[in-house]
């Protein structure tokens, strides 16, 4: 019985049904909870539950004047908050659309398409897979400062030991 609290994924979509897709899909399919919105100031103003991963799409457009696009909104969200990964979501191929994206921090840019779904999957997996690695290499340099530490300690010691009491080194006592 798991008691943990899931995994929070935003998907942010202006298009109705494609947002409906998706949100029905990872309901169905995965195990994380999942908050959808329309806009992107919707978006930024729910950052507070913390998402793990947002879905955004490069598109945005609402009735009002200052709509947020999704790079703007992607920017606002890196400002808040630089641990929340954010996947573009587009249906545009370019590829400077995607390398654009990229270097406002997003971590992947999936194109809408039948396959965005297993796409997205994909990169949830790897996103996991790259947070586990990162948490391995964590410890495992934490464990080495503290061996190396210890090693070091007993060097010197032993070092301390030679100096001020040379008889007890040497076996007569």
């Amino acid at each position: 019985m798991k008691y943990s609290k899931p995994i929070t994924i935003f998907l942010v979509d202006d298009d109705p049904l494609f947002l409906k897709v998706l949100e029905t899909q990872f309901k169905e399919q995965t195990e994380f909870e999942i908050k959808s919105f329309s806009t992107g100031d919707e978006c930024l103003s729910n950052l507070w539950q913390n998402p793990r991963l947002i879905f955004l799409d490069y598109h945005l457009s609402d009735d009002k004047e200052a709509a947020n696009n999704g790079l703007r909104v992607l920017d606002s969200i890196k400002a808040k908050n630089p641990l929340i990964e954010v996947v573009m979501l587009s249906s545009q191929s370019e590829l400077e659309v995607a390398v654009n994206c990229m270097k406002h921090q997003a971590l992947d840019y999936i194109i809408k398409s039948e396959g965005a779904f297993i796409r997205a999957k994909k990169t949830i997996g790897d996103l996991f897979y790259r947070n586990r690695l990162e948490k391995e290499l964590s410890f495992y340099k934490t464990t080495s400062i503290i061996v190396l530490s210890l090693i070091g300690l007993s060097i010197l010691s032993i070092f301390l030991l030679a100096v001020f009491f040379p008889r007890l080194m040497s076996g007569s006592l």
